[in-house]
């Protein structure tokens, strides 16, 4: 196990360094001058060549991202174009409102899923069985800036149950929090109602029925314990995903997280913070999958041993 997790640590050390010098390169292969960007079209030329010597760009390529490495390494992501701050203090700031809103976007993922996979799987081929498959289809091929402009008219907009942009009250979360998550409920949903299915038909099963264990019994503490080795899984690697992928949601309700950095940094053509928000997001997503093939071993130990 301990083999596995090291030799996972080093891929993903390589992994950084690819996205890093892909991010890197390519930022600097589009059309455009920043700088120009940044002090506008009237700016004269004697004032756009001591910026960019002022900012390292007049090096050689090489040594620019032999530069950015180093103090990527540090913490040191460089300093806003636009905002003229620290990137990295711009992420730490920006990843608060970004982690409760994949945290709460995950617990309703992973609770409406979990619940619904359950009793689609108990009432298999029933009513309820599919009407909430058919619901798990919706919310898996339905894209999520149309859940949230939908959420934002009916229950913003229209009854005026909740606030429709986000804000410091846990309220303003809750709209973000089911456009994000919704694609993820159904996910899991039709991921616990396969596994369970299919768990219910083992010898295993019939064996704990043969016992006199009760219905609800057998359900949760003999299938759904075994049925949830995958979807675990598939939840660790969800939260990483969406720590890393609510740019759509963040920009739709107007909150102050990574997603929305990215995008103010796309606008303003501001390379270090876009390339911090892109590294970043690389390393949140690589430690999820870390975190889901370490549980996944200590859930099944199986596992461990064949790795």
């Amino acid at each position: 196990m301990t083999r596995s997790i090291l030799q996972r640590l080093i891929q993903a050390v390589g992994v950084l360094l690819g996205v890093a010098l892909l991010i890197f390169f390519m930022l600097r292969i589009v059309p455009g001058n920043p700088i120009l960007t940044l002090m506008g079209e009237h700016a004269d030329q004697a004032t756009i060549d001591r910026m960019t010597a002022e900012l390292g760009l007049d090096q050689p390529p090489l040594t620019q991202f032999i530069r950015y490495v180093a103090g990527a390494v540090r913490g040191d992501f460089g300093t806003s174009y636009t905002l003229g701050r620290p990137v990295s203090s711009l992420i730490g700031a920006a990843f608060g409102n970004t982690l409760k809103l994949a945290i709460m976007a995950a617990l309703f993922a992973w609770i409406v899923g979990i619940v619904c996979g359950v009793i689609a799987a108990v009432k298999k081929n029933g009513i309820p069985d599919r009407i909430f498959m058919g619901l798990s289809l919706f919310g898996v091929s339905m894209p999520v800036f149309m859940v949230a402009m939908i959420l934002q008219y009916v229950f913003a907009f229209y009854l005026h149950w909740l606030p429709i942009s986000g804000g410091d009250n846990w309220k303003c979360y809750i709209l973000p929090a089911i456009a994000l998550g919704w694609n993820s409920a159904g996910s899991v949903s039709r991921l616990v109602r396969s596994t369970l299915i299919e768990i219910l038909g083992e010898d295993y099963i019939d064996t704990a029925r043969a016992k006199g264990r009760g219905r609800m019994g057998v359900i949760v503490l003999h299938a759904l314990r075994n049925a949830m080795l995958p979807v675990v899984t598939m939840m660790a690697i969800q939260l990483s995903s969406l720590l890393s992928g609510a740019v759509i949601t963040e920009t739709i309700f107007s909150i102050n997280g990574i997603g929305r950095l990215a995008v103010q940094a796309i606008n303003g053509r501001d390379i270090p913070l876009l390339q911090g928000t892109a590294l970043f997001s690389t390393f949140v997503v690589i430690l999820g999958s870390l975190l889901a093939d370490s549980l996944y071993g200590v859930l099944d130990p199986r596992t461990g041993k064949e790795a």
